[in-house]
């Protein structure tokens, strides 16, 4: 069934903020809209509003879906409204809380691996996807990382997919988790390592405000943030440093710009220290 056909002059609307797959709008009271491109498949969105009712439904802090709709042709998910701001604004705001922000974003990471959502896709398959996926990757290098995945053990723990400080909302209620379009089940060594990656990559592109001070931010909440996952999860930095070789492959994917060269250091280094 296709989702209900509108236009953005049916609702008050004002554009709150635009990502890489999608625009969010004010939608009437109390609602958000998060509008996809419309080059993202339908499926997308879809796929986000099952999960992000599923995790809600098992206790973890999420908007409520409320609807799917099409608007201008494009596929949208209505949300309830949350009021907050994001742990990067919050940081940008208030720099001396990054203690607990990067305290308070490994504690929200834990609390989410400890809850199963049968159903989900399975995170080492959807990393293997990419990997082999990949041109500018060399054979060889690339083997390396299947047969390193393969040997990695699975898990059946929510995996968020893109946990960071900019998909948390800070509100009254206490931090709520957006963004669930690339949630999985695996292990959660694979989703810390995913987010790990992200902050080691130094925070936003150059010229975006704030860059230089979320770049150093970024590298310090990264062992901030770890120190504090693994006094409440088992794991280890050695396990760790596994999974960042075929997160960091994988993200070779999504070709963001100034990132190239450090994820291919990443796996060069990670895969030297395998072959010792």
């Amino acid at each position: 069934m296709k989702p209900e056909s509108l236009a953005v002059s049916q609702q008050s609307s004002a554009l709150l903020a635009r990502g890489r797959t999608a625009e969010i709008y004010a939608w009437g009271n109390g609602r958000v809209l998060k509008l996809f491109f419309d080059w993202c498949p339908e499926s997308w969105a879809r796929q986000e509003a099952r999960v992000t009712r599923a995790v809600h439904a098992a206790g973890l802090p999420v908007p409520a879906v409320e609807d799917m709709i099409e608007v201008d042709g494009r596929t949208g998910i209505v949300f309830e409204r949350v009021a907050g701001r994001s742990m990067v604004q919050e940081l940008l705001a208030r720099p001396w809380q990054l203690y607990r922000i990067a305290s308070t974003l490994a504690e929200l990471h834990a609390a989410m691996h400890k809850c199963e959502v049968p159903g989900l896709p399975s995170f080492s398959a959807a990393l293997e996807r990419r990997v082999r996926g990949l041109d500018g990757l060399p054979d060889a290098t690339k083997e390396t990382v299947l047969r390193l995945l393969d040997r990695l053990p699975e898990g059946n723990a929510v995996c968020h997919g893109d946990f960071h400080p900019d998909n948390v909302l800070l509100t009254e209620r206490g931090p709520v988790i957006l963004d669930w379009m690339t949630a999985t089940e695996g292990n959660p060594l694979g989703d810390v390592a995913r987010t790990s990656l992200i902050l080691l990559m130094g925070g936003p592109p150059p010229g975006q405000r704030g860059g230089w001070l979320l770049r150093q931010a970024s590298l310090l909440a990264d062992r901030i943030y770890l120190r504090r996952y693994f006094a409440l999860r088992p794991g280890s930095r050695e396990q760790l440093a596994r999974w960042l070789i075929p997160v960091a492959a994988a993200r070779l994917e999504e070709e963001i710009p100034g990132e190239r060269e450090k994820l291919l250091a990443i796996i060069q280094t990670g895969v030297a220290k395998l072959q010792r």
